[in-house]
């Protein structure tokens, strides 16, 4: 089995304690005994406790740029684009639910220079979205009428909460739920054109036993 580094047991040290505690309620003292080091092995991967927080949320908002950027590339349509798009950032909310439960509930405390890189790669994730919904304008696929930045903040918005009623163990799926959501986006975005190639590309995910787009 693949062995922790050290900086990784002091992160899901800290997920575990800030959740619990608040990120005000735990010292640097109480992460390295949970995570069986010492101060200078903290101070060697982090600089403080605040940039620690900031590795956390860095974490899946890398993820989420990285395979979006992905299928972008990967993909020739405004709907695959999209499609695809939201598998991974609905993914993100299943791989990385403590992260983003810890950062969303304790960002507030981050210095002002780690929340301008925050902001900075927020922004960078969300003119991904809306260059590809402007696409989707263009070529017929997504309705004009729709403002694009509005479209994508409420895409944003809508998947962000997902982090407070997400559970692993819940009726549904990740995968599940990332149909539901595809299906309320693509049948409130799409032209009747547009609209086709969504119903098309998701045929196969009935095949599957998952909910699909009629």
């Amino acid at each position: 089995m693949h062995k922790k580094s050290l900086r990784q047991r002091i992160v899901e040290s800290s997920l575990l304690l800030f959740q619990e505690n608040g990120y005000h309620g735990v010292t640097v003292d109480q992460i390295v005994e949970h995570a069986g080091t010492s101060k200078g092995g903290f101070y060697h991967n982090f600089k403080s406790k605040d940039e620690l927080l900031y590795e956390i949320h860095d974490v899946f908002i890398s993820y989420v740029i990285e395979k979006a950027q992905e299928t972008y590339n990967q993909n020739g349509t405004p709907v695959t684009r999209l499609s695809g798009i939201l598998q991974s950032f609905m993914k993100v909310f299943d791989m990385y639910k403590p992260y983003i439960t810890v950062f969303y509930e304790e960002s507030a405390y981050l210095q002002e220079a780690y929340k301008t890189v925050i902001n900075d790669k927020r922004d960078q994730y969300r003119q991904l979205i809306e260059s590809v919904i402007k696409e989707g304008q263009d070529n017929g696929d997504f309705r004009k009428e729709i403002p694009s930045n509005i479209a994508t903040l409420s895409i944003i918005g809508m998947i962000n909460w997902t982090y407070k009623w997400y559970k692993s163990d819940g009726p549904l799926s990740m995968e599940q739920i990332t149909e539901v959501f595809k299906d309320l986006i693509f049948h409130s975005l799409t032209t009747e054109k547009g609209f086709k190639e969504a119903r098309n590309l998701f045929e196969s995910i009935c095949n599957q036993g998952v909910t699909n787009i009629k």
